[in-house]
This record gives C-alpha cells, structure tokens and sequence, in this order.
C-alpha cells in the first residue's frame, strides 16, 4: 500500500511502498477511504514537536472495516469508521473517572517490542504510527479501541474532519468548558478547530460569539457558521476591540485554537471576571504562558486546558454525525479541497499560507 511517511524532522512527508501486517489480537485492519490535514502533524514536520522515526503520519481518518483480529468484539468488516487518536484502556484512573483522553496507559495497546510491526517499509524496517494511527496510508491497522462506528449515511469525508478537528472544537466547549446559554465567547484562531468551537458555541446557545483570525476570508466564513462579530487581528488590537464591543464586560469563555504562547495570553486578556480561557491549540513543547497572577483570585478568572476536546469519543462522535445529518454542525463548508495523496505536501504548503480550512485527502 501506499503511505505518507516522515523519515526526518524538520522534514517533508515522502509518500512510499508500506507492507501492513495482519490484525493479531485486538487490532483492526481499516481501508482508509479520507483522512484530514491537521496543523498537529505540521508541528512535527516543522520540528516544534518530535517523535519515533520513520512514521507514517496522519491522525483525522475515516474508513471501512475490512479485517478484525480474533479478540475484537466491538466491530466487524463492512462497518464505517472513524479513529480517533485517543485510545483508552478503559481500566486505568483516568478511563475509570470519565477521562479517557488522557488514559495513563494507552501504550499498553500497542504491539510488544519484540513482536513483529504493524507497518514495515521497503527495507523491512519497522515503522511507527503517529498518533498510534497512522493516518495517511490506504489502511490503516490500529487496536479497536480507536475507532467509533458511525452512521451508514454519514459521507466518509466529512467523518473524518470528527476524528480530530471537530471533536477537539466542539468537545472544547461542550465538555471542557461547558458554557451556558447567553454567554459571551471568543474563538480565537478560525481554522478547522476554531471554526468548530464556534460552531459548538452557537449550537450551546452563546449569546454573542467573536471570531478573531488575521485572513479575511475565515472570518468570512465564521460569520456564516455562527459569530456575530469578527476581529482581524491584523488590523486592530484584539483586547481593546472587544473592550469596547461589550462595555468592559469582556467574554465569558475564550478559546484559544492556534498554539501560540501570544494568542494565549489574549484569550486570558479577553476574559471578565470570573472568566474561563481554555487553551486548545497545540503548543510548542517549549512555550511558557504568563499570565497576570492577581487576576487568577482578584478576579477569579480560570485557564483551563483542552486536550482534544475532553473527549468521550464513543459518545461524542456519533453525536457530532446527527449534528451534521441534522443541518446543526455544518461540515461541508469547512472542506475547502480534496487532494490525493501524492499531492499531501502541496496541502501543507497551502496550510502555511494560510490557504482555505480543510483539505481532505481522497484514497479511492
């Protein structure tokens, strides 16, 4: 099969002959039918991020079921899925107490170290999978407890957009900051994660919800998906623009969703008092947030951490598909492209300028 592979950091993706194994255990064998470009595996190409070498990358995918290992009891061939980079054990504290994203022991559903690799290249050397996916390959075999089933009606292609950048938006306000109804809310960073955020901010009931990016034509778009104002941040001072749009009453809720130690602090900025910031974006390893200390009791204002939106993803995404089925979560308009893979390159270039909200890969 053919896979996008990342064999260096800072580096591009090199797209190669891949030998797959077959699913032991309780693994699963998935051809990939769509998968996302996230900025999460840009951060590893660009070297903000490192991981195991040789990887075949890619995290938001989704596909058809084609082979189950003998232990699998959650799925069959034929079924429609998506993954989802947070993998659970289901028995450690964090499964336990309703935090499986962060499960403690989700390495525990790899293969062992002395057992044969999923993924091996043409020179028979094994290859990592990133995210424990491996996303941007034409199947992907991965544990069963990565995939969710959806819908027979869902369009695959915008499914996949739920495995990573959805969930983490939507998730972000649903479950992380759980705001109220009449709330006043940022959404700081318009691409695929903002712009659900945004979304899950309208669905949630916000009041007033402010779209802040520096490209024009996202903040176009966020106006269609729901804010009723947006800030270009390339023309205006962002803290002062909304000072001045609520009275100084300032936000409710702030959601960061770029990963920048600057637009961190503008999230917490942008807050009033007693106000949630939840940083969402994924951060160089090495960035340091400061952050006013006297706020944090004066004001009781919270900064809060999103990873991948809190998410439940067993119950969450199929949630997110009657969203979209529903005409609630509009998914269709965050496509800006749909690219083959021998062109995944030209896709993250476009993302570096900037260039649409989401190009979707198609393997058929």
């Amino acid at each position: 099969m053919k896979a996008a592979v990342l064999n260096q950091i800072p580096g591009e993706l090199v797209v190669e002959d891949v030998t797959v194994d077959k699913p032991k255990g309780n693994e699963v064998l998935i051809q990939t039918l769509h998968a996302g470009l996230c900025h999460s595996d840009l951060h590893f190409m660009e070297g903000h991020w490192s991981t195991k070498l040789p990887a075949v990358m890619g995290h938001e995918s989704a596909g058809i079921v084609q082979a189950v290992g003998p232990d699998v009891t959650y799925c069959k061939p034929g079924d429609r899925v998506i993954t989802c980079l947070s993998l659970f054990c289901g028995h450690c504290d964090m499964c336990l107490t309703g935090h499986p994203n962060v499960c403690r022991n989700n390495r525990m559903l790899d293969r062992a170290k002395d057992d044969t690799p999923r993924l091996t290249n043409a020179a028979g050397e094994g290859l990592a999978q990133f995210a424990r996916l491996g996303g941007f390959a034409e199947e992907m075999l991965i544990h069963e407890n990565a995939i969710v089933k959806v819908r027979e009606e869902m369009p695959l292609d915008k499914a996949s957009l739920i495995g990573c950048g959805v969930t983490t938006g939507v998730g972000a306000v649903f479950r992380t900051a759980k705001i109220e109804p009449g709330s006043t809310v940022v959404i700081i960073g318009c691409g695929g994660i903002g712009l659900s955020a945004l979304q899950g901010a309208r669905i949630a009931g916000a009041g007033r919800i402010f779209a802040v990016d520096v490209t024009s034509d996202k903040l176009d778009l966020a106006m269609k998906l729901g804010a009723t104002d947006a800030i270009n941040g390339s023309e205006v001072d962002v803290v002062a623009a909304i000072k001045e749009a609520t009275g100084g009453m300032m936000a409710d809720y702030a959601f960061e969703c770029i990963g920048l130690k600057q637009t961190a602090e503008q999230a917490w900025a942008v807050t009033g008092l007693r106000g949630t910031a939840v940083i969402v974006g994924m951060m160089p390893f090495d960035a340091k947030v400061e952050i006013p200390g006297y706020e944090i009791f004066m004001q009781e204002k919270t900064l809060k951490g999103s990873m991948m939106g809190s998410n439940v993803f067993r119950r969450d995404m199929p949630q997110y598909v009657n969203m979209y089925l529903d005409g609630r979560l509009n998914l269709d308009d965050m496509v800006s492209r749909h690219i083959h893979l021998d062109q995944i390159n030209e896709g993250y270039e476009a993302m570096q300028r900037r260039e649409g909200t989401r190009t979707v890969i198609n393997f058929d």
